[in-house]
């Protein structure tokens, strides 16, 4: 018989063989965004999602725009290094609404209380299905949905 796999590597092959590894590993950015591009950039521009290994980054103003496109090679090359591989490919700039960023603290707590639309749950327990672990579908389903109500946070619903 086959020595167990610890739960880590049965939680990446799951995650990866679902898609998600790279989704889950590339939003970590929003939580070190301002440690990553210091405090004047995270004053005036923030991520927004990313699709397709494009990283969506809001910009307050036109000339902020232009001056983030002159950085994108650095932005993208310090994105990467924190994430600890090339997941980020290119870096589109739009122009948004930037609030601005509460402590820390303060926005971890609300996000966390957010509520899932019934559709949502259910297209999380769809994915899950195949995963026939109890214990690994369980983490995953909680990943799965703090993901979600976090995703849902960031775009204000």
């Amino acid at each position: 018989m086959p020595k167990p796999k610890p739960l880590r590597l049965v939680l990446d092959d799951a995650l990866k063989s679902l898609g998600l590894d790279v989704p889950l590993k590339g939003y970590s950015i929003w939580r070190a965004w301002r440690k990553i591009v210091g405090d004047t950039v995270a004053s005036n521009a923030q991520p927004m999602a990313i699709r397709n290994h494009i990283l969506f980054v809001g910009v307050s103003h036109p000339t902020w725009m232009q001056q983030l496109q002159f950085l994108k090679g650095t932005l993208l090359e310090k994105l990467n290094r924190f994430l600890g591989e090339p997941l980020i490919k290119d870096i589109r700039f739009r122009l948004e609404t930037i609030p601005s960023l509460p402590p820390p603290s303060e926005k971890e707590c609300r996000w966390e209380e957010g509520k899932l639309s019934s559709e949502t749950v259910n297209r999380i327990e769809t994915l899950l299905d195949t995963i026939r672990d109890n214990e690994t579908r369980r983490i995953l389903r909680d990943l799965m949905i703090k993901g979600a109500k976090l995703e849902e946070f960031r775009r204000g619903a």
